[in-house]
Formats: C-alpha cells, sequence, structure tokens
C-alpha cells in the first residue's frame, strides 16, 4: 500500500513538470514583438542632478542605513550649493550614525551658523552627543531645541523627567 501512495505521488510530480515545461516552451517559443506603445521611452531630457538631487539620495539611502554613501551624496550637494543648511545636518546625523562623533558635530555647527533658531538642527546635535557620551551637552541642547519648539525635543524631555510642568 505504501508502495502504491509512493509510485502515485511520484507520477504526479512527473506530470507536472511535464506540464510545466511544456507550459514554459510554448512560452519562450512565441515571437517578442512589441507594439509601439509597449515599448520603453527614455526621458528626452536627462535628470537634473542638483543639489536638490544629490540630497534626496542621500536622504533616501541613510533611510535604509547606508550612512556612508549617505556621507558622500550629501557632500555632492554642498559642493552645489554651499549654503544648503539642510545637507550639513543630514550629513552630521549620518556621521553620528557611524559613530564619527567629531564630523558629526562640525556638520551639526556648521548648519546651525546658518539657521541658528531651527530647534531640529540642536535637537540632532544633542543626539549625536548623546551617542558619544557627552550627556551634560547632550542636556544643554535638548533644552535649546525645545525652548525653540522641536517636539521631538520636547518630548524626550518629558520622557526623562526633565520636560517643563
Amino acid at each position: 500500500m505504501k508502495l502504491r501512495s509512493i509510485l502515485c505521488g511520484t507520477f504526479i510530480c512527473l506530470f507536472a513538470a511535464v506540464l510545466f515545461l511544456s507550459f514554459s516552451s510554448r512560452l519562450m517559443a512565441q515571437p517578442k514583438t512589441a507594439t509601439k506603445s509597449q515599448t520603453a521611452k527614455r526621458p528626452s531630457t536627462p535628470v537634473k542632478k542638483d543639489a536638490d538631487y544629490w540630497f534626496k539620495k542621500g536622504a533616501l539611502v541613510s533611510t535604509y542605513g547606508n550612512n556612508k554613501a549617505a556621507v558622500q551624496y550629501f557632500q555632492k550637494a554642498i559642493a552645489l550649493n554651499p549654503s544648503y543648511s539642510g545637507a550639513y545636518f543630514s550629513q552630521g546625523v549620518s556621521y553620528g550614525q557611524l559613530g564619527q562623533y567629531q564630523e558629526a558635530v562640525d556638520q551639526i555647527n556648521r548648519a546651525l551658523k546658518m539657521e541658528p533658531q531651527n530647534g531640529m538642527y540642536y535637537y540632532g546635535r544633542a543626539r549625536v552627543y548623546l551617542l558619544s557620551g557627552d550627556k551634560t551637552k547632550a542636556m544643554d541642547d535638548f533644552k535649546k531645541a525645545a525652548d525653540l519648539g522641536d517636539e521631538d525635543a520636547l518630548d524626550y524631555l518629558d520622557y526623562i523627567g526633565e520636560g517643563k510642568k
């Protein structure tokens, strides 16, 4: 009885394989002619690789954890637009994720020179200080960011029990 069910199962598998091979060979044998509407067209104008392009590319790869590539893309954005504070800030955050804390602080400081009232930049620098182990500087920046209205800083300070009551 066992032998019969084994043989039956084997036959079914072989039959399915033959059907699959027969069907796939028919698909491959059909000529592939595409109509004009089915052919892919290249854009008539090339993509403009300006500072914003490189910034967005850096932001995308950093989102997926490739901070090494992000640093390079943000550098390209900075080279094309040296007053792009967001690129300096984001490059600093990526350096922080790589454990290169001094480079991170340096880049975020450049962004802060351009936008000294940007609470998010203080919050980002605070996170880098926290990662580097400098809790005193981190707390100073968290408080400065909160004073400037940064929601993440306010939430963090509330979470650790240092928020305004």
